[in-house]
């Protein structure tokens, strides 16, 4: 029997297994799944804590439902009866700009009204009409982008906050191809973003009238999903589904090409052989892994840097603060000068994640352009936290509940040069069709993408088992 070693059960890992479990059962080949992880627990980064009534989110809060993947994977295991939509607030998003909160606009007149962009600022925004289309096949920063096309201000006041919003990365140095693939496609495509939207916006409307069902015009959109009990609830559901064995505080050190296939020295002392070897951990744990198999794809991958991050959940009484609290959440340019880079009003998106009577915010601290908030203390994080909202807020109520995660390697940053960086990993690794790599560090960071990547390593893994048979 062909036994299949997949290292790290995380979305990306225990999604894998699954999925090679499922795809060898049809196609009835036989396999043993083993699934390695460092830690005690499984779930990666996704990891929902249950505390006085509380529910934090250590990691990821949800996905969207704008791609099937990951609900059909809710589906298939039969945990769809427990996913939780977000709230209607959730569609009401901030930023934090001039001293004030301005929502972001959902429409044309929503725009003109807003006061986030200048009158001048606005007017340019309308000239990416006349911007010609870049004709450079070179890889070009989201700030270079957003500079060219849309403007300083645009740039700072929505494509900045955006990106630490999603990536905790700094525009200057993340590429656009990478980090927004159908943006870039829209301008090759189109010539231009108005271009693009005004001429989807016609295919909509016109496949609307023959009767198709059709995704908005406008982007990718989608509703905020997770579950009853906390995102967790899908990894816990995906190692439940598993017929093969999970083996947690098993960290994998150094893996040997043998004639069969690999050999991994784990850290206890361990050695355990693989026919199939998939890594689903982040980039700088498998370039130590991998170093004395290829070196050349350790190096690679240790060009994939991380940005840190502090998750900070504060839990007040509710009557204890003035403000609505009617939305998502916001994001805070640079600019401002704050501590955080935004706040997600979590008790308003999702049910359950506060006692009654109370409320739960989530504020982020540190990203790419502040990696040394992961130094601070305890208490500088809650101060400083508190000082932003109670500018922000108007929150003068010291939190009735405090927690504060800590992530020196949050999420991988997709800079300038990922794309030829990932080709020459595949390179570098082309003698090798039995060992893969998945997770977030390579072609997307939300769980879909995640789930989709996982999939698609799992196909692979079976033309590989087809090879053997």
């Amino acid at each position: 029997m062909t036994r299949v070693v997949i290292v790290g059960a995380g979305i990306s890992g225990l999604t894998t297994a699954y999925a090679v479990e499922q795809l060898a059962e049809k196609a009835e080949l036989e396999v043993e799944v083993l699934v390695l992880e460092k830690l005690d627990r499984t779930g990666g980064k996704i990891c929902s804590l249950q505390e006085d009534g509380f529910l934090c989110e250590w990691g990821p809060n949800g996905f969207l439902d704008n791609k099937p993947m990951t609900l059909e994977l809710c589906e298939s295991l039969g945990i769809s009866g427990e996913v939780l939509h977000s709230d209607d607030n959730a569609r009401k998003r901030f930023i934090y700009s001039d001293q004030m909160l301005h929502r972001l606009p959902e429409n044309g007149l929503s725009f003109l009204k807003s006061q986030l962009i200048s009158w001048p600022g606005k007017f340019r925004l309308a000239g990416e009409l006349l911007v010609r289309k870049r004709i450079d096949s070179s890889d070009e920063t989201l700030a270079e982008f957003g500079r060219r096309r849309l403007g300083a201000e645009a740039l700072n006041k929505l494509i900045a906050p955006m990106v630490s919003g999603i990536f905790a990365g700094d525009p200057e140095t993340m590429s656009l191809k990478s980090c927004f693939p159908k943006i870039y496609q829209l301008e090759q495509e189109h010539g231009g973003l108005i271009k693009a939207m005004i001429k989807l916006a016609k295919k909509k409307k016109a496949e609307k009238k023959a009767g198709k069902v059709v995704a908005s015009a406008a982007g990718p959109g989608g509703v905020l999903t997770s579950f009853q009990r906390g995102i967790q609830q899908l990894t816990d559901g995906i190692e439940s589904a598993l017929k093969g064995q999970v083996k947690t505080g098993s960290r994998v050190t150094r893996v040997v090409q043998t004639q069969g296939g690999y050999l991994l020295h784990l850290e206890n002392g361990q050695q355990l052989e693989a026919d199939i070897l998939v890594s689903a951990v982040p980039a700088y744990a498998v370039a130590g892994m991998l170093e004395e198999l290829s070196g050349k794809t350790s190096e690679l991958l240790r060009e994939i840097p991380y940005a840190t991050m502090n998750v900070v959940c504060f839990g007040y009484q509710r009557e204890k603060l003035t403000h609505s609290l009617d939305g998502f959440g916001y994001l805070i340019p640079k600019a401002e000068g704050c501590n955080i880079l935004g706040t997600l009003w979590d008790s308003s998106i999702f049910p359950n994640r506060a006692p009654q009577g109370q409320v739960l915010l989530r504020s982020m601290m540190g990203g790419a352009t502040n990696p040394g908030a992961i130094e601070l203390t305890e208490e500088e994080v809650k101060d400083r936290t508190m000082t932003d909202l109670k500018q922000i807020m108007g929150i003068d109520a010291e939190p009735d509940f405090v927690r504060i995660f800590r992530h020196r390697h949050a999420i991988p940053q997709y800079t300038r040069g990922h794309s030829e960086r990932l080709l020459a990993i595949e390179d570098s690794l082309a003698d090798q069709p039995e060992l893969l790599l998945t997770g977030n560090a390579f072609f997307g960071i939300g769980l879909n993408d995640c789930v989709n990547a996982s999939n698609q390593t799992a196909e692979k893994v079976i033309a590989q088992l087809r090879n053997r048979h």
